[in-house]
């Protein structure tokens, strides 16, 4: 483990692997629970570590070793978030999961030394009413106090065994707090436009989509690359908005040393 205090005064709790000076890659996890309750990211940075590269995977704020009271603006975790890339100490690729990639879209041009975007299955163009009124009425319910009533409005279209699994954290409800970041930045690329965050990025950009995935994804994957500078869409093994540690950290792994040369 390692502990980074952000400028803003926030304590961030990561779990690392792999040696000191390596090319790294930073998890950015999307909305949910802690990261010792979703294996998949912790998998893959051990895989990756093997490789002889970094790999960080941080708490978010408000969840697990990243304690943090009450709501959760999207400025602290974009700033832990470039904490977390400057104490690496070199190149970094952020990998965003879910709408952890519109906060890694957000965060890029903060890290000096980016040197790839991984965005998986970034839920943009999912909402029938659009993402910006989707999370003023999720907003709402937050400020209303009916966290449980918020997380079901941020959780639509989602299978609902999801919810069944938020419920049984000692989390719940008031994890949602740790959602705000998510919503914010989903709500901010949506009105802004994918380009406005990566046309002008110089780092490689790799949309990515599971081989079984919803509907609706590979083509905001493919929008997602076509509004990058450097962009590519791709499909590799993953299901239900996981990928598969060995198979993401192979893709990883071409890329770092992409990068290393």
């Amino acid at each position: 483990m390692m502990r980074v205090r952000t400028d803003l005064g926030d304590d961030v709790g990561i779990e690392l692997h792999g040696p000191d000076g390596a090319p790294a890659v930073l998890f950015v996890q999307g909305a949910g629970l802690d990261r010792a309750e979703n294996p998949v990211p912790s998998e893959t940075a051990r895989l990756l570590a093997a490789r002889g590269f970094r790999a960080a995977v941080p708490d978010r704020l408000g969840r697990g070793d990243s304690p943090a009271s009450g709501p959760v603006e999207r400025e602290r975790e974009l700033v832990a978030i470039a904490a977390v890339a400057a104490a690496l100490g070199g190149p970094v690729v952020l990998v965003g999961h879910s709408s952890g990639c519109a906060l890694a879209m957000l965060a890029a041009g903060r890290i000096p030394e980016l040197a790839g975007l991984v965005l998986w299955e970034a839920p943009l163009g999912q909402f029938a009413e659009g993402a910006p009124r989707w999370w003023d009425g999720v907003h709402r319910a937050i400020d209303q106090g009916d966290l449980e009533g918020a997380i079901v409005r941020y959780m639509v279209g989602m299978p609902p065994e999801w919810i069944d699994v938020l419920r049984a954290s000692p989390q719940f409800p008031a994890l949602v707090h740790s959602w705000i970041p998510d919503g914010t930045a989903l709500a901010e690329v949506e009105a802004r436009s994918p380009g406005a965050f990566l046309a002008d990025l110089p780092a490689p950009v790799l949309a990515v989509v599971g081989t079984e995935t919803f509907p609706g994804m590979p083509e905001a994957a493919a929008a997602l690359a076509a509004a990058a500078g450097n962009g590519t869409a791709e499909e590799m093994p993953g299901a239900w908005h996981e990928w598969e540690p060995a198979a993401m950290a192979d893709r990883l792994a071409r890329l770092l040393a992409e990068t290393a040369r």
